[in-house]
């Protein structure tokens, strides 16, 4: 069958497996449990399990024997960080070559088929990264909830409830998101859902979730849900800006995608859209590949084979 080579977007939800030749042809395609975190003993045997599980899928789709398959070159993007991954996947996966990097970076690897460019991604928390034509990458955001992530879900979900609390007071704008609030989390009143939230009843990723309710007001002319996503949308637009500024000259055509819940927001993704393209040069684009698409690129990059995928 020839030299095999294996991406793997290793996420906080889920874990995917992609294996292709050397000629570009995608061999087969599997899916195991999410491996994000690997601090503790549990974390490692999480790790380990989620590779195994979706590899083995891969390999059967793509009629190999896992026990048996070595790869040319592999590439894993994981969330959270490579550094305290790698040593664990040099044990466990067969490969020549072995790259693990983030996840900004096969999300723009697919977005763009492996092309220079910048993506945003908008999920929970957020962060804009770019590579350009000689190889330079930049990012700028994803410093978590507390210090950054500006204009990601759980961002949007925070600035609702802060209207939320302006108008229980009595010196906030009129605003539904108060009542919606409270009814989606079974809150007697604003005090009682805070506090709520600041308890391991509501984790970062569920609070992020209720950013859908801000959505929802807006497409119904709720002027403050509005002004949140469209601010949300400013924010992620000065990330793209600053990537732009630290890779691309002035008026360079660079194409920018955006990945992540937040964008199924029409309100957010319009004025994203609004924003980033008043810049000479900048045109949006939907996505090309998936991560783990993009993860099987880099691993072909890595061995200096340039494809195009079959």
């Amino acid at each position: 069958m020839g030299r095999l080579f294996l991406g793997v977007d290793g996420g906080q939800s889920s874990t995917k497996a992609v294996i292709g030749d050397e000629s570009g042809r995608i061999l087969g395609q599997g899916a195991g449990g999410p491996c994000n975190h690997v601090g503790a003993a549990e974390g490692r045997a999480k790790l380990v399990g989620a590779v195994t599980a979706c590899l083995q899928m891969a390999c059967e789709a793509a009629g190999l024997d896992p026990n048996g398959v070595r790869f040319r070159a592999a590439c894993f993007g994981m969330s959270g960080g490579p550094a305290d991954k790698q040593a664990i996947l040099a044990e466990i996966l067969p490969a020549d070559q072995l790259v693990v990097t983030h996840d900004a970076l096969i999300a723009l690897s697919g977005a763009t088929a492996g092309e220079p460019g910048i993506i945003a991604i908008a999920g929970t928390g957020s962060i804009a990264f770019g590579r350009n034509a000689s190889g330079r990458t930049a990012r700028a955001g994803g410093w978590g909830y507390v210090f950054g992530d500006e204009g990601g879900g759980f961002d949007i979900t925070r600035q609702a409830l802060r209207a939320a609390l302006r108008l229980e007071e009595g010196w906030g704008s009129p605003t539904r998101l108060l009542q919606d609030l409270l009814a989606a989390t079974g809150s007697p009143d604003a005090n009682d859902l805070l506090h709520r939230f600041y308890t391991p009843e509501f984790s970062r990723p569920d609070v992020a979730a209720f950013s859908k309710l801000v959505d929802a007001a807006a497409r119904d002319g709720d002027e403050v849900a509005t002004k949140i996503l469209e601010e949300a949308a400013g924010h992620l637009a000065a990330l793209v800006a600053s990537v732009r500024q630290q890779l691309f000259k002035r008026g360079e055509a660079v194409r920018v995608s955006h990945v992540g819940g937040v964008f199924r927001s029409d309100v957010l993704r319009a004025r994203f859209h609004a924003i980033v393209e008043g810049t000479e040069g900048n045109r949006c684009a939907p996505p090309v590949y998936s991560p783990a698409i993009g993860a099987l690129l880099e691993a072909y990059r890595a061995a200096g084979i340039r494809t195009q995928l079959e």
